[in-house]
C-alpha cells in the first residue's frame, strides 16, 4: 500500500536549501571543536586532549546534529500528513433558513441595517447548524444553498439590498414556499425559519399552515405590528424587533439539541505528522551540546 504523503504548508520547504548549506559549512569546519584549533594552535589542543578536556568520542556528531535538528523542524512546520478515511463524518439535520424581504419598502428603508445586523447575529450563533438564505420581493430566489460555511452566508447577507430582486412587490409566501422546498430537498429533520419582512396577509398565513411538521417560524420586523404578530401566532412561533437580536438568538437555541446523521459519502481527513518530527528534532539537539568529560 502506497503512502499518500502531502505537505499541508509546503512553503516551509523553501527553507531546506539554506539549512543544507549551513550543514555543509559546519561539516567542513575543523571537527567538533569549531574554530578552536586555529585559535589555540595544535600544541595546545593536543595538551587539552591529553588532559582529557577534549572529548574524542564526539567527532563530527555535534556539527551535524544542529542542521539535522533544524531540517526536522522545518519539515515538521511544512506539515507532512497522511490521508485518513476511517473516521465517521456527520452532518447536522437541524437547519435554519433566513427568508429575507429585499423589497424597496424594507431593504431601501431606515430599518434595513437593523435587519441585516439581526441576520448576522443569527448566523454567528448557529454553531454546527447549517443555514440557507432566500430573498424575495415580487418573486423569490435562492441566495445561498443550505451550507455550514458561515463566511459565505455572512457575505451573501451583507450584499443584499433593494436592487437584489428585480421583481416589484413583496410576496413573503413565495419566499416561504421556496425555503420549504429547500428544506425538503436537504432532508432535514427539523428547521427554524426566520422570516424578515414588514408585511403579511392571508397568503402568508396560508403558506405557514403548509410548512412541514417540526418547523418553527420566527418573524423579524422593524415594528411588531398586529399584522406581524398575527403571522407569528399562526406559525406557533414568535415575533422579534429588528436590531435587537439577543432574544431571537436565545429563542433559536431553545429546544434544539441538533440532529446528526452519518454522511453517505466519505470526507477527507489528514493526520498531521509534523509534531512527531519536531519531537525527533529535540532528540537531535541533545547531540549538539557538549558533554563535560568525567
Amino acid at each position: 500500500m502506497s503512502l499518500d504523503l502531502t505537505f499541508l504548508r509546503p512553503l516551509w520547504l523553501l527553507a531546506l536549501p539554506p539549512v543544507a548549506a549551513f550543514g555543509w559549512w559546519l561539516w567542513h569546519r575543523e571537527g567538533a571543536l569549531g574554530g578552536w584549533p586555529g585559535a589555540l594552535g595544535a600544541d595546545r589542543i593536543a595538551a587539552l586532549r591529553a588532559l582529557g578536556r577534549v572529548d574524542p568520542g564526539t567527532g563530527r556528531a555535534r556539527p551535524v546534529a544542529l542542521p539535522v535538528a533544524i531540517a526536522l523542524i522545518v519539515l515538521g512546520l511544512a506539515g507532512p500528513s497522511v490521508e485518513r478515511r476511517d473516521r465517521a463524518a456527520f452532518r447536522n439535520l437541524d437547519a435554519v433558513m433566513l427568508v429575507v424581504d429585499a423589497s424597496p419598502s424594507l431593504a431601501g428603508g431606515p430599518a434595513w441595517p437593523g435587519i441585516q445586523a439581526t441576520g448576522q447575529a443569527v448566523l454567528a450563533s448557529l454553531g454546527s447548524r447549517p443555514a440557507g438564505i432566500v430573498v424575495f420581493a415580487g418573486d423569490a430566489y435562492v441566495a445561498t444553498d443550505i451550507t455550514a460555511e458561515r463566511r459565505e452566508l455572512s457575505q451573501t447577507l451583507t450584499l443584499i439590498d433593494a436592487d437584489t430582486v428585480p421583481d416589484p412587490g413583496s410576496r413573503p409566501e413565495r419566499g416561504l414556499a421556496l425555503a420549504a422546498g429547500m428544506l425538503a430537498e436537504a432532508q432535514v429533520l427539523s428547521a427554524d425559519v426566520v422570516l424578515m419582512t414588514d408585511t403579511g396577509g392571508a397568503p402568508v398565513l396560508d403558506r405557514l399552515a403548509r410548512l412541514p411538521a417540526g418547523t418553527r417560524v420566527a418573524v423579524v420586523a422593524p415594528e411588531l405590528t398586529p399584522e406581524i404578530q398575527a403571522i407569528a401566532r399562526a406559525a406557533g412561533g414568535a415575533a422579534f424587533a429588528a436590531g435587537a437580536p439577543r432574544d431571537l438568538v436565545r429563542w433559536l437555541a431553545e429546544g434544539r439539541p441538533g440532529a446528526l446523521v452519518r454522511q453517505d459519502y466519505p470526507l477527507l481527513f489528514r493526520t498531521d505528522l509534523g509534531r512527531w518530527l519536531i519531537a525527533l528534532a529535540l532528540v537531535a539537539l541533545l547531540l549538539a551540546f557538549p558533554r563535560r568529560p568525567a
